[in-house]
């Protein structure tokens, strides 16, 4: 018998029909369990595409003008929006949840109390309670973001240029439990340690800002 590593070939409309079942099972899994979502902008090649008119984003983006308007929990709603592409599953925030965004090197180092996503570019993604403001000493660090209401995040198993969102802890490792955001808010903030010099450079936009 001789072995080989190439990979069989898979027609690409065979591919896409693939990342659509899957994606629209995700977005169907967190709808069941009260967490609503909103199709984004579907990855071909290195850069999004929405399908709108004029649109000049070449990042992660919602598909629809009024995305948080839209989002949705309804079954048949959601399997219309992936019935022919396979957009991104988005969250919103600030509803259900919020989201604090952390660089690997700060979020690799705090317990694990609730779902945790993590990009491919190293970026945890907390969730947690929503309603909570950010507390002085990660108001401070710019590489820290909270997502809100107004904003969204990629969830897992989206493709993004910078590789798959993925879950550290799953949403049914904890029962879909969210911690309370000021715990997880302290043990970050611990972790951190001493806030430093704040740098001439700008804080990272949330995903809703990047979008607009």
């Amino acid at each position: 018998m001789q072995w080989t590593s190439r990979q069989p070939f898979v027609p690409p409309a065979l591919l896409d029909r693939l990342d659509r079942v899957r994606l629209r099972r995700a977005a169907l899994r967190y709808a069941a369990h009260g967490w609503d979502v909103t199709p984004g902008a579907y990855l071909a090649g290195h850069r999004f595409h929405c399908g709108r008119p004029g649109c000049t984003i070449t990042g992660c983006h919602p598909a629809l003008d009024a995305w948080a308007e839209s989002a949705s929990g309804d079954p048949i709603r959601i399997s219309a929006w992936w019935r022919h592409q396979a957009h991104t599953v988005l969250l919103p925030t600030g509803s259900a949840f919020d989201v604090l965004e952390v660089p690997a090197t700060l979020g690799s180092r705090v317990p694990d109390l609730g779902p945790v996503a993590v990009t491919g570019a190293g970026r945890w993604m907390f969730l947690v309670s929503p309603g909570q403001s950010l507390r002085p000493e990660l108001e401070q660090r710019l590489d820290v973001i909270l997502h809100g209401l107004g904003s969204w995040i990629p969830a897992p198993p989206n493709r993004l240029p910078d590789g798959q969102v993925r879950w550290t802890v799953t949403p049914e490792q904890v029962d879909w439990r969210l911690p309370d955001a000021e715990r997880v808010q302290d043990l970050l903030a611990a972790a951190a340690g001493p806030v430093r010099a704040r740098p001439a450079i700008p804080r990272q936009l949330s995903t809703a800002r990047r979008a607009a």
